[in-house]
């Protein structure tokens, strides 16, 4: 019987394979993509959900990791982190900027509208962040 496959698309995060051992703990088969793949493994494979990682880049820095804009089609859910947010937001025409103070530590998550990827983590939980950008406009 095939198995169902989550892709962790790597900008670069330092935990990236954090993120993926995550997955597999959820019994869900899981493969880190480079970001620059990720668009044509997608359209070939078709996971059942893609997560963006994180990242040291800013959307708007020189050499900053982007891909095929063609991946938002692909109607594949994507879960942002970080970097991965910022650069889903900026590549439809969200607006991303530069903090006056960087952020980085504890933080409280908040599910606003709970699904499918978001199942049984609750409507808060807490996390740990590290940013000197923030999605200002979606």
């Amino acid at each position: 019987m095939p198995h169902e496959t989550v892709f962790v698309v790597d900008f670069g995060a330092q935990y990236a394979q954090l993120i993926a051992r995550r997955v597999r703990e959820a019994n869900v088969f899981c493969k880190i993509v480079p970001f620059h793949r990720a668009f044509e493994a997608a359209k070939a494979e078709r996971p059942k959900a893609l997560i963006f990682s994180g990242g040291p880049a800013s959307v708007y820095g020189e050499g900053a990791p982007r891909m095929d804009q063609g991946i938002f089609e692909l109607g594949i859910p994507i879960l942002g982190i970080c970097y991965g947010i910022q650069f889903t937001a900026f590549a439809l025409g969200g607006k991303v900027e530069k903090q006056e103070h960087r952020e980085y530590g504890q933080a409280v998550i908040e599910s606003v509208e709970p699904n499918e990827p978001l199942a049984g983590v609750g409507e808060r939980t807490e996390g740990w962040m590290s940013h000197g950008d923030a999605l200002t406009a979606a």
